[in-house]
Formats: C-alpha cells, sequence, structure tokens
C-alpha cells in the first residue's frame, strides 16, 4: 500500500469509516520502503496502529479497545490483500 485508503468497517456499535495510512521509509536511492505499520483513524481521531512481521502473515493491533479482535483481524485482512491502483504514485504519499 503506497497511499491512504479508506475502510469501512461494521462494527457492534454501527458503520465505522476507517482512514488506513501506511508508514512508509523513502531508501537513499529513492525507493519507498514499507514498514508493516498501518495506522487506523476515524476523522481526526486514532484508532491505534495494525503491524505485521516482515512475511505480512502475522499482526498485532496496538488500539486501546478501539477495535474488537475479529474487526482488526477483517481490516488487517483487507490491509494485507490490498493491490494498489495502476498509477499509483509515491511521490504523492500524505
Amino acid at each position: 500500500m503506497i497511499n491512504k485508503v479508506s475502510y469501512d468497517l461494521q462494527t457492534a456499535d454501527g458503520p465505522l469509516h476507517l482512514t488506513i495510512s501506511p508508514v512508509n521509509n523513502l531508501l537513499p536511492g529513492g525507493d519507498f520502503y514499507s514498514t508493516g505499520i498501518y495506522k487506523l483513524s476515524n476523522g481526526t481521531v486514532g484508532m491505534g496502529d495494525i503491524v505485521f512481521d516482515e512475511d505480512m502473515n502475522n499482526w498485532t493491533y496496538d488500539g486501546m479497545d478501539e477495535l474488537t479482535y475479529d474487526e482488526a483481524a477483517e481490516v488487517a485482512g483487507f490491509i494485507k490483500n490490498y493491490k494498489d491502483p495502476a498509477g499509483a504514485d509515491p511521490d504523492l504519499l500524505q
């Protein structure tokens, strides 16, 4: 994932519109490196981070009860399977 994406999650408390922001680092050669950290927010409210291991197989969620395990697992599955659209431009990272 190069740029922020939106994800609508159905929770026990109703629908939640999340923004998922990947944390990418710029390498000395000018390429971007995915850290495996994805910040979740609902508007301006931070909802914690989902952090993947280097193989994108295992993940943890560090939110303070904002999401249940199953809700976080749904978001982690979305992130893991997400494919950037054609023409996604890392120079437009926000």
